[in-house]
């Protein structure tokens, strides 16, 4: 059974802080599309974001080591507050380019310690349902917040303000109320190879769908603003992409707890797919089938990512925690950063549709790529795997924990 009690205000710390950046993720492509921004800077704006995501990276992990989770944590919160204000003094396309950089670094760092400080609490057997109630909180909290876009309106101060006010205000529960701060890693080596070597799937999974993601949440606005919706129904039409997601996370943890989690992923992946078909050839502009399309586009594509992560955590050893999570994210932002302005080429290209056709390539192509994961380690991951993936490092030990073949 899963111990939520220890963990209970980081999970509210993140809900809160979450609230915060999907607000704001919203809120600047509205405002930058309100300004007049050019759709390419919008793009640029997201690739900034996610270029932050691949310089944190390497920087959070080794802060992490030098001063620990909870100051690493009120220190990018900090920043990230301060940016939020900044953007809202300095409308101008270079400069949300730059502070837009600034947010996903500290985003990304603030996520890491999240995911890490998880991670080091759950066990193989509760991972996937422990990420799962994570990220339905992420998903609810983003989802209530875009609600405050119509309620304030996109123009003015105010909005900006409120993104600012949730984002200090998920410092409190982790700094009075949460005593269940890990250990720093002794020892931190920013390795790619070695997080590769614990699970390829994950980390090309990571790679592909941070180009599906990232341009849901950069430019899925764009999209439902070229369909005919108000700022309203652009709220709506993104919070039912972002409901969607939290009622599949869980079922899906579940089930990926209890099978071969690639058998699940493929077939969320599947669902993705299909669900940006229905949307590019048959949602047109009508209202009701684009935020029914959405909400099962969110169902099962934003559970994705939790899916990769406890797929690649179930093979990582006790101190390889923070290393996973500084790993995948940057794959992660590898296809992230390239998302949205790839997005943006394609749909000027070929139309405002492409946008999702774009999407169902894509998870496609992971499909196949799961597929031919597969069949290349085709045992899944047993308990018995596990616990010898953490021995591997030692030949002798290994060959103490491989069971003896019996004699006929």
């Amino acid at each position: 059974m899963i111990k939520l009690g220890p963990l209970l205000p980081l999970l509210v710390a993140a809900g809160i802080l979450l609230a915060g950046n999907g607000l704001q993720g919203t809120l600047t492509t509205l405002r930058a599309a309100e300004e007049g921004f050019d759709a390419t800077f919008i793009g640029l704006m997201g690739t900034a974001y996610f270029g932050g995501f691949l310089l944190s990276c390497i920087v959070s992990p080794r802060l992490l080591k030098a001063v620990g989770h909870i100051r690493v944590f009120a220190s990018l919160a900090a920043i990230a507050s301060a940016a939020s204000l900044l953007l809202v003094l300095m409308i101008d396309p270079a400069a949300w380019i730059v502070l837009r950089f600034v947010m996903g670094f500290s985003f990304c760092g603030l996520l890491m310690a999240v995911e890490s400080w998880l991670n080091a609490s759950a066990r193989n057997e509760d991972r996937g349902r422990l990420l799962s109630i994570y990220r339905v909180i992420d998903l609810t909290a983003v989802t209530g917040s875009q609600f405050m876009l119509p309620a304030f309106g996109i123009g003015g101060f105010a909005i900006f303000a409120v993104t600012a006010i949730m984002i200090s205000m998920s410092l409190v529960p982790v700094s009075l109320a949460d005593r269940s701060n890990p250990k720093p890693p002794e020892e931190f080596k920013f390795d790619l190879k070695a997080v590769w070597a614990i699970s390829p799937l994950a980390c090309l999974g990571c790679i592909t769908i941070g180009m599906t993601n990232s341009a849901f949440r950069t430019i899925g606005p764009l999209f439902a603003t070229d369909a005919g919706l108000d700022t309203s129904g652009v709220a709506l039409f993104m919070s039912a992409g972002i409901v969607g997601g939290a009622v599949l996370q869980y079922p899906l943890g579940w089930m990926s707890d209890r099978l071969d989690r690639r058998w699940v992923f493929i077939a969320a992946t599947l669902g993705a797919a299909l669900a940006g078909f229905f949307l590019s050839h048959f949602a047109g502009n009508t209202p009701v089938l684009l935020n029914a399309g959405i909400f099962a586009f969110g169902a099962f594509s934003l559970p994705l990512y939790s899916l990769s992560a406890a797929h690649a955590n179930d093979r990582a050893g006790p101190g390889q925690y923070v290393l996973v999570a500084a790993g995948i994210t940057f794959f992660y932002s590898i296809g992230a950063a390239g998302g949205p302005f790839l997005v943006t080429w394609v749909m000027k290209w070929l139309g405002t549709s492409a946008f999702f056709t774009y999407t169902s390539v894509i998870h496609m192509l992971l499909i196949v790529i799961t597929l031919w994961r597969m069949r290349v380690r085709s045992r899944p991951l047993t308990s018995h795997g596990r616990f010898t993936t953490l021995l591997r490092t030692s030949p002798a030990l290994f060959r103490l924990a491989r069971p003896k073949s019996k004699r006929p």
